[in-house]
């Protein structure tokens, strides 16, 4: 009977999201209303945005809520930091599934299409303090299969 009860918790699909702080929360919930849709995607890439003071900052230089576009340069601006260049990284990713930025390089610079491209890899972008708020990320991006509160019932039920 337990199965029957947790099995019927799972199928709400209802979770809380952990936010890092008040100030991240705070931008999540007057973000995600600027962007086109809020789907998955769109849930993802702003919540990773909040994660820090410097890319809550300059939001508008990495996202553009009216065309729906990021912008890949901005991972050269200035005020970036070695773990703000991560947020943007992981929410390029998780928004595009890819590595969007290897494309600022001309197609001569292959080192440098390459050394972009491993800066998106699981070790690069995770180890770090962000990992957490990265991993709750993950699951807002891909609810459907980060979902199960209990891994082994979804293995048994599969």
């Amino acid at each position: 009977m337990a199965n029957t009860a947790t099995r019927a918790n799972k199928e709400k699909n209802t979770r809380t999201v952990t936010f890092k702080s008040k100030e991240h929360e705070k931008f999540y919930q007057k973000y995600l209303p600027r962007c086109r849709y809020q789907d998955e995607y769109h849930k993802a890439l702003v919540y990773c945005l909040g994660i820090d003071r410097d890319t809550r900052e300059h939001v508008d230089q990495i996202y553009d809520f009216r065309t729906g576009n990021i912008n890949p340069e901005c991972l050269h601006e200035g005020w970036q930091t070695s773990g703000s260049v991560k947020i943007v990284r992981m929410a390029f990713n998780l928004y595009c599934d890819g590595t969007p930025s290897i494309y600022n390089y001309d197609d001569s610079d292959l080192r440098g299409q390459l050394e972009e491209v491993q800066r998106y890899t699981v070790s690069d972008l995770f180890c770090c303090g962000y990992a957490r708020y990265f991993w709750e990320a993950v699951k807002i991006r891909y609810p459907e299969y980060c979902y199960y509160v209990d891994w082994e019932d979804m293995y048994v039920e599969n």
